[in-house]
């Protein structure tokens, strides 16, 4: 349910202090928070791991203007969960509804799939990882929501990526060879989650079973975009062999159609991490959002010219 930054209102909303989130869930879905703690990691979205009346759950929160995507992801973790994906349940709020309005932005709650969360670094859990995401890919073929959001570049014209010289150029260039790879390349599209960091995935270690917290389709596209956020997550190409390996035997795109294109989705995925970045600064947030730029600047410089 993490909101896919690709289409161009996806803004990620503020975090809310304590009292508002605690609020909203008692008011909204009658829960009483026992424990609170924030998840790790997702570029796109906040997360919290809520326990409540002896259960767990999973608590998300997007910008407004995301609130039909956020849905949508709702409804593909429903429609995962019908062909046997273990993914978190969606809870609907007392008044029926899928979502809530928050003063900062739309929220969601999700019965927590049972198991612990994956090790991005550890080779076994990438093998997790790459399945289910392959799994995920496969199974969401077919599937339709009226808040789906279609593929849609970043905009190199946009005024915040003046705020460092090196931006907008280095957007525009990851930008062209994503378009050029469009319009040149067949690529697999379907629906994307747009977010799938390893946080954001389980194995139950009582039953070997493999799953997910929660399903981000916001939008439909490339299917290697995917592949390459997990990659990124990973550390690179050199440390996620086995979490491609683990998609290439699940997933629906080949072997010839990944290592052609994914040094181009690459790229274009670290100009998605310098847009998000570049937006929270002119927003004036702070905490880590310097250091994530600069590690896509750099990250930009090493493929510069890549085909």
């Amino acid at each position: 349910m993490s909101v896919l930054i690709t289409v161009r209102t996806g803004i990620i909303a503020a975090v809310p202090d304590d009292d508002i989130l605690r609020s909203t869930l008692r008011d909204q879905w009658h829960l009483v928070p026992a424990e609170i703690s924030a998840l790790p990691g997702g570029l796109l979205s906040h997360g919290w791991d809520v326990t409540a009346g002896g259960e767990r759950f999973v608590a998300r929160l997007a910008d407004h203007a995301c609130r039909l995507p956020v849905e949508a992801g709702l409804a593909a973790a429903e429609h995962l969960r019908g062909t046997g994906i273990e993914a978190g349940e969606p809870v609907r709020t007392l008044a029926g509804g899928l979502t809530a309005e928050t003063p900062v932005g739309a929220m969601a709650v999700l019965r927590r799939a049972p198991g612990r969360t994956l090790d991005g670094r550890d080779p076994i859990d990438q093998q997790f990882w790459g399945d289910r995401l392959g799994a995920v890919h496969r199974r969401l073929q077919g599937f339709h929501h009226g808040g789906l959001r279609r593929w849609n570049l970043l905009d190199p014209e946009a005024p915040h990526l003046a705020i460092q010289p090196w931006l907008r150029p280095a957007v525009t260039e990851a930008v062209t060879a994503m378009t050029r790879l469009t319009v040149t390349d067949r690529l697999t599209y379907g629906v994307l989650h747009g977010d799938p960091a390893p946080e954001i995935f389980l194995v139950d270690p009582a039953t070997g079973r493999a799953g997910l917290l929660d399903c981000g389709a916001s939008g439909t596209g490339p299917l290697l975009y995917d592949v390459a956020a997990a990659v990124v997550y990973a550390g690179g190409p050199d440390t996620a062999a086995e979490l491609v390996d683990g998609y290439l035997a699940a997933g629906p795109v080949d072997r010839g159609e990944l290592h052609a294109a994914l040094p181009v989705l690459l790229r274009f995925r670290w100009a998605v991490q310098a847009d998000w970045s570049a937006r929270k600064l002119v927003r004036g947030e702070r905490d880590g959002t310097r250091e994530a730029l600069e590690r896509a600047r750099e990250a930009l410089a090493e493929t510069s010219g890549a085909a």
